[in-house]
């Protein structure tokens, strides 16, 4: 007897967050989304999670009107899914329970049928409120138990035992819920324990719960988890299509449908369609750069579990700072990370702390710098790890943040706090000059923050990764430039030190800034002779016995806080600057008189440039 699997297609949500960090075009794939829906495809996971920050902030696109072509496309018959992280619903930070609310009536607006709702933590008091909001605006609420295995050594949690205390936990509080998935997003759960676990919750919760299973491919066990999870109950299992498969991200189907052959599982779809549909979305995706690792699996990932979706993210982000040779210790660094930090599931907002830790550590040396997220997480703003954190690392995170542990709801927390809320969005709307106040508007600027009213204003810089014909590209001994996508843009490597470059007609943005240029045959005179001011002919330039402050990695400008003439102490801050998904605040070591600063907001800078410059 033939037993029929469920399927929800990843690729064009997960996959893309796993393998090009969420960073795509949505005219660029909607011709396989078409292809895919034509090959039988019902279930899609269409957004949330980082498909939703990322065309704000990488593409120039309102992630609502992704959502909405998305719908056009399948039609309304489809059961369209996206992702959220609880009571952070699609962002890295907790919301108040106004936000949370909005986010479910918002997606149910633009075509969402199920939301998948988790907490990196399994917390369950995180997802009664979040699970209410989802099914009061009608939408298929379901719920999730974070999995993965902990790094050898390490032992506590992460168990069948554990998995199924949270299932009881989340039957005592009474949360309704359509469906019950195991999201393992590191693909680190083993195969026996996955086996046990959904056994030992197919028994609790009786034939016709759907079960669902979900991992990736980047330990290199993701088949097997699935033929162990189907053996022991599951009803569904997710799977990705080719480019977006495999490595980082799901199965692909046809490895699926392969591996299922000749056994009592059956995928149900017409595999020479799905074979057109993959030819079709390769060729959507066939200018996008690749990173080799997506498509790697990674042995070493479960002493680190850092998950698909967010390991080429965190290593696309080294590639743009110019860092990319401290991706190995920054994993290697993360099993301690993870050890000490309370076993929270290496999924995100979780993981990108776990990551934003460890790369502290490596940058700055180990506990010198708690990672904001990392810190609060420890001392129990996101809510309850599932074992109590180090406690040395508990009081480094509590003196480093100037912040007390504590056990409150970190729901009620944000609803007492001003600076967040529908009442704090609109505020930070209009201090904008933004009049549009719309549910859309408000979510944006809440889920997005600085970025997302950037992106509202126009002022969105895209980051979007693409390759460029060889032909295109210069060389010379000098200097090596190589695409990075394109639009015109490079990343310029002179005497071993990189410049991201963006030529615009007469325009040229060098790390952010913009210069007049012109290229004619021949040399010019002589350039730099003087003009009499001192400073080798260029008006304005600080003196030579000025303090100087360099930023300490690489990064963007995302605030100036202090300007030229400016009267400052040791201690201040100067500006705050992004690297990794982390506000840094960068701080004189000197007091004095501003006298000349060298960057402004928006600017990508290197490790060691100069940002100011200040007389004594």
């Amino acid at each position: 007897m033939t037993r029929k699997v469920n399927v929800m297609v990843t690729a064009f949500r997960d996959g893309f967050q796993s393998v090009v960090g969420a960073r795509v075009f949505t005219k660029d794939f909607m011709p396989a989304v078409e292809a895919a829906h034509k090959a039988g495809i019902r279930h899609f996971e269409f957004g949330g999670g980082a498909r939703f920050q990322s065309p704000f902030f990488y593409c120039g696109e309102n992630a609502f009107d992704s959502m909405d072509e998305f719908r056009r496309t399948v039609g309304q018959d489809v059961n369209l899914q996206t992702l959220a992280r609880g009571i952070n619903v699609v962002g890295l930070d907790s919301q108040s329970s106004d936000i949370i609310d909005l986010h479910a009536k918002l997606f149910k607006k633009h075509g969402t049928t199920t939301i998948r709702n988790f907490d990196a933590l399994n917390d369950v008091n995180n997802l009664i409120f979040s699970g209410q909001c989802i099914k009061k605006h009608g939408l298929r609420h379901e719920i999730v138990i974070t999995m993965m295995a902990l790094p050898p050594g390490c032992e506590g949690a992460h168990t069948p035992e554990f998995y199924i205390g949270c299932l009881d936990r989340i039957l005592a509080a009474d949360v309704e819920f359509d469906s019950l998935c195991f999201k393992d997003a590191s693909g680190t759960a083993t195969p026996s324990v996955v086996y046990e676990t959904v056994r030992q919750a197919r028994a609790k919760l009786g034939q016709d719960m759907p079960i669902v299973m979900h991992t990736h491919e980047t330990a290199g066990t993701s088949v097997l988890v699935y033929r162990s999870a189907l053996d022991a109950g599951a009803s569904q299992i997710d799977l990705g299509l080719n480019p977006m498969s495999g490595g980082t991200g799901q199965p692909d189907v046809l490895t699926m449908w392969h591996a299922l052959r000749g056994t009592e599982y059956e995928l149900g779809f017409d595999v020479d369609k799905l074979r057109e549909a993959e030819e079709i979305f390769k060729n959507c995706m066939k200018d996008y750069f690749m990173p080799p690792e997506a498509s790697a699996v990674e042995p070493l990932i479960p002493w680190s579990p850092m998950p698909g979706g967010a390991l080429t993210a965190n290593t696309q982000m080294l590639r743009d700072n110019g860092i990319m040779d401290k991706y190995d210790d920054c994993i290697k660094a993360m099993s301690e990370v993870v050890c000490r930090g309370g076993f929270g599931t290496s999924v995100t907002p979780v993981s990108q702390f776990y990551f934003q830790q460890a790369f502290n550590n490596v940058m700055f040396g180990p506990w010198k710098k708690i990672a904001e997220g990392y810190g609060k997480m420890v001392l129990g703003y996101f809510g309850k790890t599932p074992v109590a954190p180090d406690e040395e690392i508990v009081k480094l995170a509590a003196d480093q943040l100037k912040l007390e542990p504590t056990t409150q709801d970190p729901r009620l927390l944000n609803d007492g706090n001003p600076a967040k809320g529908v009442a704090a969005a609109k505020k930070k709307l209009t201090e904008a000059g933004i009049t549009d106040l719309s549910d859309e508007n408000i979510f944006i600027a809440a889920a997005c923050g600085d970025k997302g009213i950037a992106f509202l204003k126009g002022n969105c810089t895209l980051g979007v990764r693409k390759n460029e014909p060889a032909s295109k590209a210069a060389t010379g001994t000098a200097a090596s430039v190589k695409s990075a996508n394109a639009n015109g843009a490079y990343c310029v490597t002179l005497n071993g030190k990189k410049y991201n470059v963006q030529l615009d007609g007469g325009k040229a943005v060098v790390n952010g800034r913009s210069y007049n240029y012109a290229v004619g045959e021949g040399f010019a005179a002589a350039v730099g002779s003087g003009n009499g001011n001192g400073n080798g002919g260029v008006a304005g330039l600080s003196s030579a016995a000025d303090h100087v402050v360099k930023a300490p990695l690489p990064g963007v400008i995302v605030r100036m806080e202090a300007a030229e003439g400016d009267s400052v102490s040791e201690g201040d801050v100067l500006m705050v600057m992004e690297a990794m998904k982390m506000e840094t605040e960068i701080k004189s070591q000197f007091s004095g008189t501003i006298a000349r600063v060298l960057v402004k907001q928006g600017d990508q800078i290197n490790a060691s440039d100069e940002l100011v410059h200040i007389s004594a």
